[in-house]
């Protein structure tokens, strides 16, 4: 079994700040339902913990290309998933500035 001790919320928080991402990017990051979801990660009188397949893959799509990424998709539907690997290489896009804010 490989070792995991899943990063804090302050880690999700600092990651979501570094990538100029907003809830319901980080929230498409992870493949989860909304920015509500993904809040469960990283506030609350008790935050869950990531567990080691989503952090692999917002890992993964953070480092991967498109292509490598569509390969991994491929390889799930060899082995008998149904994945929209479309989807699966298309990272958020990021938030615009909000110019009247500056």
């Amino acid at each position: 079994m490989i070792s995991y001790s899943a990063p804090t919320p302050d880690d999700l928080q600092r990651l979501k700040e570094q990538l100029g991402f907003s809830g319901e990017q980080m929230a498409e990051l992870a493949s989860v339902a909304g920015g509500s979801q993904w809040r469960k990660y990283t506030g609350g009188a008790e935050p869950r913990d990531v567990n080691i397949h989503m952090l692999f893959l917002i890992a993964a799509r953070l480092t991967l290309s498109p292509d490598q990424l569509r390969e991994v998709g491929e390889k799930m539907e060899e082995i008998g998933a149904i994945v929209d690997t479309a989807r699966l290489s298309v990272m958020p896009a990021r938030q615009r500035p909000n110019l009247k804010a500056l």
